[in-house]
């Protein structure tokens, strides 16, 4: 078996599944493509070696890639080289064992409570559909802590009023149950309220559409949020997955509960939400370093 067919039986196989998604099978095969490339056109899968995935890795490494990422590529390649295994074209597995540099752990970029209320509330023209659809779908962001692709994803028939909760479907299809804040609530209202001015001849039942009827797409939605902080007076980029970051953060402030926190953003493991522990920690630092008597004292 070659390379490239081991590449082609894997991509089949992970595209007749329902867990992974056009976002994940594109990446997938971006990476296989690259070590193709690597490991060259002609190379037969039996000829790589442990070695060999080794010095891809450190040349992944050497152009600057984070650990996550090539963690990931491994993993495509892992996947591969299980398929060949399968079909009895190779008897070991070259990838296991190889495991991806650890990259220094990067803290979610979170909006102060101001700004998020600086961005949300700025003016909203009620006679332009799309500003309203906009601010219905970034108060969801936030009140919700969704993911921005969990928001495109929903349907009409997700959104049924009073709409004080909403079913979402996550990462691996996973389902969980969301509360919709009030602020969140009356914005989709208003915009289910003038989404027919945007249906067309190619109409969807996704909730948040384009003007030609089609629904709304993840580099739209995250100019235009870009835009909106700008309008805003924000001195800094703001991407959507800032919103889910925000909110995750402002709720861990006021409740402590981390494992509340964990279901509300679907996590599959707690080490995963733990990484706003660390944000919490900045804030109580902050706290402490404006309100506590002792804490400016000069030291003798």
């Amino acid at each position: 078996m070659t390379f490239e067919d081991a590449i082609d039986r894997l991509l089949s196989g992970l595209s007749q599944s329902k867990h992974r998604s056009e976002h994940t099978l594109s990446a997938y095969a971006r990476d296989l493509k690259q070590a193709h490339q690597f490991f060259g056109a002609t190379r037969s899968l039996e000829t790589i070696d442990t070695l060999d995935v080794i010095g891809w890795v450190r040349q992944l490494s050497q152009q600057g890639l984070s650990g996550r990422s090539i963690a990931r590529k491994l993993s495509a390649l892992r996947g591969v080289c299980r398929e060949a295994m399968s079909a009895g074209a190779i008897t070991t597995n070259p990838v296991d064992g190889v495991r991806a540099p650890k990259s220094p752990r990067r803290l979610p970029h979170a909006l102060h409570a101001d700004a998020v209320k600086q961005l949300l509330d700025s003016p909203v023209d009620p006679a332009q559909p799309d500003a309203v659809r906009d601010q219905a779908l970034f108060e969801l962001l936030y009140s919700s802590g969704l993911r921005l692709n969990e928001a495109l994803q929903l349907t009409l028939s997700d959104i049924r009023p009073p709409c004080e909760d909403i079913r979402v479907l996550g990462k691996g299809a996973k389902e969980r149950i969301v509360p919709v804040g009030r602020p969140a609530q009356d914005a989709i209202r208003r915009w289910c309220e003038v989404r027919s001015q945007y249906l067309g001849s190619e109409s969807t039942n996704r909730l948040f559409i384009t003007a030609k009827g089609q629904p709304l797409g993840p580099r739209t939605a995250q100019r235009r949020l870009a835009e909106r902080a700008q309008r805003a007076g924000l001195d800094q980029h703001v991407h959507p997955h800032a919103l889910r970051h925000s909110a995750a953060t402002h709720l861990l402030e006021s409740s402590g509960d981390l494992r509340a926190i964990q279901e509300f953003l679907g996590h599959a493991s707690l080490s995963t939400t733990q990484v706003y522990t660390h944000l919490d920690f900045q804030h109580l630092a902050a706290v402490y370093d404006q309100a506590h008597p002792r804490a400016r004292a000069k030291k003798s």
